[in-house]
């Protein structure tokens, strides 16, 4: 078996069918070769032994069934468990799995870094790495679960190592393949905003919930927070939000970051509320996690800050939340995500 080779895990159970059609000349043998890889957790084609000898054999010689190399794997006091992984060519993602009472949350990585350079998060103080393909995406799952199996306690979050919305299609592959065992409205997609690609999703026939990084009032301040705002202004994103097509009963997640002293005040609730008047959106508030590759103002406010503007955001009406921190004891709460393969780039000049 080659590292070149291609995998199967980003394939669907009709991809895999089309895929392997000049091996297999019986159809029962695809559902075959598709419990066993997914829901059996299988990884040698050897042992798939429903199958006959000479087609494990041509199978082994043709397709890979490898995850990736689980490098680390460290556990938080609060039961969270990031998992580093290092891919065939040596790159590195991060993982991060969440227990919530008897559901769990899988924050898992679409790209091998990210280029956007946010300044409060550490995955952009490495830089740009490269896309995932959809069988690397689909890999993390299984290597954190070890199979898949029909369940309504898992979701799935792309708020991990990349921009999702950069990486659309093999991301989109991905969820055609999980969504096999995990529904689509338990699947989240969190980007900067790319407009582009945000029209390309608002045409999909069915879209995962959408979860969008605001993080600032204003487009001063927000593109000193995230250089691609210059790109795709706050005017133009919110006008687009206004028109994207959302099932019933669901809303847009706008993330805000809450840093001290740059956009925590009474006043910047007041006016990220008032740009989100009627919009069909619910706030989650997420207090900056601190980390050593990040500026020494990025720090979070104090708690009764927090809950100050929270409770001044609902009270212009919107739904707002504030999101528990999870696994920074062990770097593996949002936006401590990092890359191990190459040195950090740092964050350009302001």
């Amino acid at each position: 078996m080659k590292d070149e080779n291609p995998s199967l895990y980003g394939c669907s159970r009709e991809e895999l069918r089309s895929r392997l059609k000049p091996y297999v000349d019986r159809s029962y043998r695809i559902d075959q070769i598709h419990t066993a890889i997914f829901e059996h957790g299988i990884r040698r084609w050897d042992r798939i032994t429903t199958l006959s000898r000479d087609l494990r054999r041509r199978l082994a010689r043709d397709f890979r069934l490898d995850r990736p190399e689980v490098v680390d794997r460290r556990e938080s006091k609060d039961g969270t468990v990031k998992h580093l992984f290092r891919l065939s060519d040596g790159a590195s993602v991060e993982a991060v799995d969440i227990p919530e009472g008897d559901r769990r949350t899988l924050c898992i990585s679409s790209q091998s870094g990210c280029p956007l350079a946010c300044r409060f998060c550490v995955t952009g103080y490495w830089g740009a790495g490269r896309n995932l393909t959809s069988s690397e995406i689909v890999a993390q799952v299984l290597a954190i679960c070890g199979r898949m199996e029909a369940q309504d306690s898992l979701n799935l979050v792309f708020m991990g190592m990349g921009e999702p919305l950069l990486n659309l299609e093999e991301v989109r592959g991905a969820i055609e393949t999980l969504t096999e065992w995990i529904s689509w409205r338990r699947i989240t997609l969190s980007t900067v905003g790319i407009l582009p690609a945000l029209e390309r999703l608002a045409a999909w026939e069915r879209r995962p919930n959408l979860a969008v990084s605001l993080h600032a009032p204003d487009d001063e301040r927000r593109s000193e927070l995230m250089p691609v705002n210059r790109r795709y202004p706050l005017g133009e994103l919110l006008e687009f939000l206004r028109g994207y097509p959302l099932e019933r009963g669901r809303k847009i997640t706008i993330e805000y970051v809450l840093i001290r002293g740059f956009n925590d005040s009474p006043e910047d609730a007041s006016a990220l509320a008032a740009l989100l008047r009627n919009l069909r959106v619910k706030v989650n508030l997420i207090p900056l996690n601190p980390d050593p590759a990040l500026d020494e103002e990025m720090v979070p406010p104090e708690a009764p800050r927090v809950e100050a503007f929270r409770d001044r955001v609902e009270a212009a009406g919107l739904v707002a939340t504030v999101r528990a921190r999870r696994g920074d004891d062990v770097s593996a709460a949002c936006g401590q995500l990092r890359a191990f393969d190459r040195e950090p780039r740092s964050f350009p000049p302001r």
